[in-house]
């Protein structure tokens, strides 16, 4: 596949990226997603490797890029395993790069090294069991307690909870909302049940408990209160980030089906001389390439302005949407073997299927979008006559 033009240096990211992906992901993709594997180790060196720590400066011991570079890495683990690009997500983009733009400089200085390093797996914690697409519905909550905070609630569906060191948490402190620092050697967090999903399997998500967790007031992220705006810009970026996961996979879907269908004959001719198989693969093409162009316009403008949702969510819906079309077009593309899970595609259609429902659904991307083109019409005095 053509690359859009890049600069030397994200030229020679992604082709080491490529290269670490070659030898460790995709020997590791398939144990992943059968026996629900998440290789802490493998996960570590992508820390040693500066993978982790991209966005963030190299004094905190980061690798000083940007969220380009992230994408990049993205696209690239989500080409061979959506699941550890998943799990990459959550750890760098939701969890440590939110920490490192909105946390103290103790924060800074205390926690962000360790989770550039992998020493430490973060995690983001906001969804809970009645809130998952009305995330300000939490009722988790912060109760100031002298100079202290009381964290008293649970949180579901959380990507990388199992494993975990360090949770970036949500909770109201009365009307408002404030992000904290748990840790899981805190006293009051356990951790619950570790689910056990329809795809993205290598990628561990589950529960936590936060049973009256004393916080000192160095554990706050920013100012106490302040939480809605980094909640929505953290989503606004997630969803820009996570789209590339499944431009990596809609990449791969169609990898496959070019090859297979220069390999495999029926009725005497090779699949790709048949008008239909033709037709499908000109639309998984076209698919990929649009949703590509959207997700790096998106880029472009998450790295301007983070509150910009409908960017934002224009990107992962077509994306997502997208990516579960391509992958069912390469089962079908595949026949029967498509669906034994001997071959890879099945699982891509697993794993596709949670793009359009991670990250918001994609009805709230709808919504969003609508909303926005509305906004954008009253604020420039569009109204037709």
């Amino acid at each position: 596949m053509l690359e859009l033009s890049e600069s030397d240096t994200y030229r020679d990211l992604r082709d080491a990226v490529r290269s670490f992906v070659r030898k460790e992901v995709f020997p590791a993709a398939t144990e992943m997603d059968r026996n629900d594997h998440f290789p802490t180790e493998l996960f570590r060196k992508m820390g040693k490797l500066g993978y982790l720590g991209i966005t963030i400066p190299e004094e905190y011991g980061g690798s000083g890029m940007d969220y380009r570079a992230q994408a990049i890495v993205e696209e690239e683990l989500g080409y061979a395993s959506a699941s550890l690009g998943l799990s990459y997500g959550a750890h760098s983009n939701l969890c440590l790069d939110n920490l490192f733009r909105n946390g103290t400089e103790f924060m800074r200085r205390e926690y962000v090294p360790k989770l550039a390093s992998g020493e430490w797996i973060g995690s983001l914690a906001l969804t809970e069991p009645g809130s998952g697409s009305d995330a300000l519905a939490m009722k988790t909550t912060a109760k100031v307690a002298g100079k202290d905070y009381v964290v008293t609630g649970s949180k579901t569906l959380i990507t990388n909870a199992p494993y975990a060191d360090l949770f970036l948490a949500y909770a109201r402190t009365g009307d408002a909302y404030t992000p904290f620092v748990i840790l899981s050697t805190d006293k009051g967090f356990s951790r619950g049940a570790k689910f056990d999903k329809m795809g993205m399997r290598g990628s561990p998500t589950g529960e936590v408990f936060f049973d009256s967790i004393m916080l000192p007031e160095d554990r706050v992220v920013g100012k106490a209160g302040s939480g809605k705006d980094i909640i929505m810009s953290g989503l606004n970026s997630e969803r820009v980030i996570l789209s590339f996961i499944f431009i990596g996979l809609a990449r791969r879907a169609i990898d496959l089906s070019v090859r297979y269908s220069m390999q495999r004959k029926q009725s005497g001719k090779y699949l790709y001389e048949f008008e239909m198989i033709q037709e499908k693969l000109a639309v998984m093409y076209t698919r990929y390439e649009a949703g590509r162009l959207l997700a790096m316009k998106a880029l472009s403008k998450l790295e301007k302005d983070r509150m910009d949702a409908m960017s934002a969510a224009t990107a992962i819906y077509y994306v997502a949407e997208s990516a579960e079309q391509i992958a069912r077009e390469a089962i079908q593309i595949h026949g029967g073997y498509g669906y034994v899970k001997d071959f890879e595609v099945e699982r891509l259609l697993r794993d596709a299927i949670l793009g359009q429902i991670g990250a918001g659904t994609t009805e709230i991307r709808k919504k969003l979008i609508s909303s926005g083109l509305i906004k954008n019409y009253m604020s420039q005095d569009r109204m037709p006559d």
